[in-house]
């Protein structure tokens, strides 16, 4: 894989969650593909990431993830991100706050030579994130 077809890739998955077709990950994302870090209860392959982003997209109908900064290399990126978003959906079986929030991301992807993601590992503050909508104690 080339760095330029793994950012495209990853790009693909990004567009997929901000704009809610989260079916696109079936075509971005291998069947067996691994989440490192997953949410709780989360499967292997898109549709773990489909359940995982849905729920977040349903808390967040606004959500807009920024890629901030960015590395690759031939199979992999590591990249930087800010979220943002206002809670006008349930979110871990609380209701919405209306609030809005931005916290900060790391992750470092994995593609295979067809360009499908493979494995993630990353790690967002959904402490902080918990803390802004006053579901947290500081």
């Amino acid at each position: 894989m080339s760095q330029q077809k793994n950012i495209a890739a990853q790009t693909a998955f990004g567009e997929a969650v901000i704009t809610g077709n989260l079916d696109a990950l079936d075509e971005i994302v291998a069947p067996d593909s691994i989440d490192h870090d997953p949410a709780p209860g989360q499967v292997s392959g898109a549709e773990g990431y489909k359940a995982m982003f849905g729920e977040l997209r349903a808390a967040f109908p606004d959500l807009n993830v920024e890629v901030e900064h960015l590395v690759a290399t031939d199979d992999e990126l590591a990249f930087a991100y800010s979220i943002t978003g206002t809670h006008l959906g349930p979110l871990m079986g609380k209701p919405a706050t209306g609030k809005k929030v931005s916290y900060r991301g790391m992750q470092i992807s994995r593609f295979d030579s067809d360009g499908k993601l493979v494995e993630r590992w990353g790690s967002s503050d959904e402490l902080g994130m918990l803390r802004q909508l006053g579901l947290a104690e500081v």
